[in-house]
């Protein structure tokens, strides 16, 4: 079994497990309401997902428009649920990419764009405040701009301005589509010649094979995670180079699960936050996400970290990932926190489907 946790947090589980069986009886594939059912629906589809943004890369291959000028920096710009995507084909790509790739979560872009800077500009929606704004930047910048949208307003500014396009499935939330995500953002930079990782097309293919397989399994090790992080404040700690898959993980438990808690990523956590335990305790949880790509250096940290923090009576679960590559170990263990984040938004009895917070704040700011 790829997880492992501390004496107190299985001590703990016991209970939750007794607590849960009460609450929505023993199957596997449990739900509360209609919302539980929806997002249920499109964790198991994950890998049809990424197997459908595959089927829509080749599509896109043979329309692509080669790039005017060549490519100096790639700029991602995207938020949420679709610039998780971008941050993670960064990490991906760290190592291949053959110029810099810079993910921007915000509404400006970096002083330094311009005519040999590629915007890859993700928003599912198509009407992200923040990237539109940036997307207004680029033009003005002269930058070369691709798109990856279901439709909006970015769909139809890259009609009328002929960008590369990819154009993916609409209406689900869009944390919920992060296969379409990753894929396309990975299909653009590889497209554009800047080094994306090699066989990655073949990669995500085998990670899909294996994501079906492993469907029952990862259920069941989410049930066991799902007892160390129930009931306390989390953080979810990953090397360089998987560290964007952490920030999934801290989105999915904030959003669907809708629990506190943070990321961050060895070995610079190493360097104040470890101190920060020292006040830790039960009412806190740590996940050491492990991959076989890790530096033997932040790899040992990691080793260390754990029982480091075990030590303030904090909850500690560490996983290790699946897979013959690193793009299929992100997969693996992205699949799993969609897991983990499903079975403790059931165990917390709340609407998973709910952002009434984040569209309170759109209204908000609509209004101001």
């Amino acid at each position: 079994m790829r997880c492992s946790a501390s004496a107190e947090s299985s001590e703990k589980g016991a209970n939750c497990h007794e607590k849960r069986a009460d609450m929505v009886g023993s199957s596997s594939y449990f739900y509360l309401n209609n919302s539980h059912a929806m997002m249920l629906k499109l964790i198991q589809d994950f890998p049809q997902h990424i197997a459908d943004s595959l089927n829509i890369a080749e599509g896109v291959a043979k329309v692509w428009q080669p790039l005017p000028r060549p490519v100096h920096q790639v700029v991602v710009t995207g938020l949420g649920g679709s610039g998780i995507g971008g941050t993670i084909a960064a990490d991906l790509c760290a190592g291949t990419a053959t110029v810099p790739v810079v993910v921007n979560k915000g509404y400006s872009l970096p002083n330094w764009v311009g005519p040999n800077t590629l915007v890859v500009a993700c928003s599912y929606s198509g009407n992200t405040e923040e990237t539109l704004t940036a997307l207004d930047q680029a033009v003005a910048a002269g930058c070369m701009v691709s798109a990856i949208t279901s439709g909006g307003e970015l769909k139809r500014r890259a009609d009328q301005h002929g960008w590369n396009t990819s154009v993916v499935p609409g209406g689900n939330p869009p944390r919920s589509m992060f296969g379409y995500a990753l894929i396309q953002i990975l299909a653009h930079l590889d497209l554009a010649g800047v080094g994306a990782p090699a066989q990655w097309q073949k990669q995500a293919a085998q990670a899909v094979a294996d994501l079906i397989v492993r469907r029952d399994e990862h259920l069941s090790e989410a049930e066991a995670i799902a007892d160390t992080l129930e009931g306390t404040a989390f953080a979810v700690y990953a090397a360089s180079g998987m560290a964007g898959v952490a920030t999934r993980w801290r989105q999915q438990l904030n959003e669907n699960s809708k629990m506190p808690g943070w990321d961050a990523e060895v070995p610079e956590m190493n360097h104040n936050e470890m101190v920060g335990w020292a006040g830790g305790g039960s009412r806190y949880s740590a996940v050491f996400l492990h991959s076989a790509f890790d530096a033997p250096r932040n790899r040992m940290r990691m080793e260390l970290n754990a029982p480091a923090i075990r030590a303030h009576g904090t909850h500690v679960a560490e996983l290790h990932a699946y897979g013959a590559s690193p793009l299929e170990q992100a997969l693996d263990l992205v699949a799993l926190g969609d897991w983990v984040s499903y079975v403790l938004s059931v165990r917390n009895a709340v609407d998973i489907m709910d952002i009434k917070v984040i569209d309170d704040l759109k209204d908000a700011l609509g209004k101001a």
